[in-house]
């Protein structure tokens, strides 16, 4: 082990050109690492780094010395991670920040705790951003492109959202043919907890043509109410796909204005990059990613 843990601190070395950096990396002193790589070469019988006051460079020999530790070092990564994997069968809790769409994800959950009964979930549903590591989070799942780079993703798949209503609303009010006719509807809106904002229905306009101001009939802060309020032919929803597909294949539900809405997004699971995930997020991931999108059969 203590022929290893040279090879690895002159790996260090060589990629930082810098005792002191290598040190700082490893934990120890730069004259530990400097001490070591001595060994080292006393023990090849080989000059590994030309150095100098202002620079460091590899020697042929340490240059040919690099590329094998680096390959037999990952061989030994590789094989401890196999080893861990093998014998660790995930358990513990796992904390999960969730979009405010239970009809999405929720039966999905169901099915994983019964997969993997040794799995606590620890589930906080908000469609506020949250800092994943500084909160403590396993993993999110979120709408939009990933930015922080602190993280790693995974694609769950894209959904669309539609302007539904029901047949009786519609028999009652009209079908708007038009984004201008929605001004003659009653419309359920969604706002924003963090922001006090209405969301923004995305609607086709011809350029330069002043923005819609829609009638409000009802706010609220979920999905579930709008479904329910729309079945209930209370008004027109601007809804995703996913929490009203089977409303609109029995014809409880209807969409509008079809081609003239034109939002469309894609859902994330993201967690704390790591080289090697612990068992309980990976299964996760692999769980989600496998179910709550799933790809049609052929």
């Amino acid at each position: 082990m203590e022929s290893l843990n040279g090879f690895a601190v002159f790996v260090q070395v060589a990629e930082t050109r810098s005792f002191v950096a290598a040190g700082r990396l490893l934990g120890v002193s730069a004259s530990a690492v400097g001490k070591s790589v001595a060994r080292l070469e006393e023990r090849l019988g080989v000059r590994l780094f030309h150095r100098s006051t202002r620079s460091m460079t590899l020697t042929a020999e340490g240059a040919m010395l690099l590329e094998r530790s680096r390959r037999i070092l990952a061989e030994i990564e590789a094989a401890e991670q196999e080893l861990s994997q093998a014998s660790g069968a995930p358990r513990g809790r796992l904390r999960i920040s969730l979009p405010q769409v239970s009809a999405l994800v929720l039966p999905v959950l169901g099915e994983f705790m019964q997969a993997y009964p040794d799995i606590e979930l620890d589930l906080d549903f908000t469609d506020q951003m949250v800092d994943v590591i500084e909160e403590g989070f396993d993993a999110v799942v979120r709408t939009g492109e990933p930015s922080d780079s602190r993280l790693t993703a995974r694609r769950l798949g894209r959904f669309r959202s539609l302007l539904v209503a029901s047949p009786d609303y519609l028999a009652r009010y009209g079908t708007p043919q038009v984004p201008a006719d929605l001004l003659q509807h009653r419309c359920l809106h969604y706002r924003f907890g963090h922001s006090g904002k209405l969301e923004v229905w995305a609607l086709r306009q011809e350029p330069g043509a002043p923005a819609l101001h829609l009638p409000t009939a009802m706010v609220c802060n979920n999905i579930e109410t709008r479904v329910c309020f729309a079945l209930q032919g209370l008004g027109i929803a601007y809804l995703p796909d996913f929490s009203i597909r089977e409303f609109l294949a029995d014809g409880r539900l209807h969409s509008v204005l079809e081609n003239d809405v034109q939002r469309t997004g894609v859902f994330h699971v993201l967690w704390p990059a790591s080289r090697h995930p612990s068992p309980k997020v990976r299964v996760l991931v692999d769980f989600l990613c496998e179910r709550v999108f799933p790809e049609p059969s052929n």
